[in-house]
């Protein structure tokens, strides 16, 4: 999932950061609500998280959420929060906010959640009229098909899940580089053409009716062979 993490610098969302990455998320932080409220229509995002503890500004944040949901309506929104009541959690809902968890709470927990919102949501453009015939393993950062699953880097699984976000849709450099190397930002296409070879040769002998295509001057494309198509056509 692309996630835009909103909070500021201290060690429970440095903690966090590295949990989505590990996680084989690509990530997007933000150190406070504003710039968060500038970046989110830029790009695609399937998740926003806030994370808030200090609660002094909850109210700030609860103005913040339905900025965040006319900014990127297709994404997941979840908010942490530090000390909270019941009242707190049912505010920030009310606000715009998919979901709400508040200290301590479980990773695992939260994670299972905003994949369930992000699989649920009907307000997501549907780009694909030909969807991939695997899925890809998020805990596992496994590529399944069938009964067959094989494993990916970190890098392989963030690339395919950006080619796999608009199947059969040309996708440019710089928006897979900013996906598969979220945490760096002087990326050129060099770095990024050995990976998708690799990721070729994992798909032609695993998948061999889907290929990544290369679309001259502009991106990569994930796209089923000819001669499937017109079979299933």
């Amino acid at each position: 999932m692309r996630i835009l993490f909103v909070s500021p610098q201290h060690n429970e969302s440095a903690w966090l950061s590295k949990a989505f990455r590990e996680s084989a998320h690509s990530l997007r932080r933000s150190n406070d609500l504003r710039d968060g409220i500038l970046a989110a229509p830029k790009e695609s995002f399937d998740a926003i998280v806030m994370m808030i503890l200090d609660r002094a500004s909850y109210p700030a944040l609860t103005t913040a959420l339905a900025q965040f949901k006319n900014a990127a309506p297709a994404a997941v929104i979840v908010v942490v929060l530090g000390p909270a009541t019941s009242g707190d959690r049912i505010a920030m809902l009310r606000a715009g906010a998919d979901a709400c968890f508040t200290h301590p709470y479980s990773y695992i927990e939260m994670q299972e959640r905003m994949q369930v919102l992000h699989r649920t949501a009907t307000v997501r453009p549907q780009h694909a009229q030909l969807p991939p015939p695997f899925q890809l393993d998020p805990l596992k950062r496994e590529l399944v098909n069938g009964s067959q699953r094989l494993p990916l880097t970190k890098r392989e699984y963030l690339l395919l899940e950006c080619l796999m976000r608009q199947f059969d849709v040309p996708v440019p450099h710089d928006e897979l580089l900013r996906y598969a190397w979220p945490e760096k930002e002087d990326i050129d296409l060099s770095t990024a053409s050995p990976l998708v070879w690799r990721l070729r040769r994992k798909l032609k002998q695993h998948v061999p009716d889907v290929n990544i295509a290369t679309v001259n001057c502009f991106g990569y494309q994930l796209t089923r062979a000819p001669n499937c198509v017109r079979a299933s056509a």
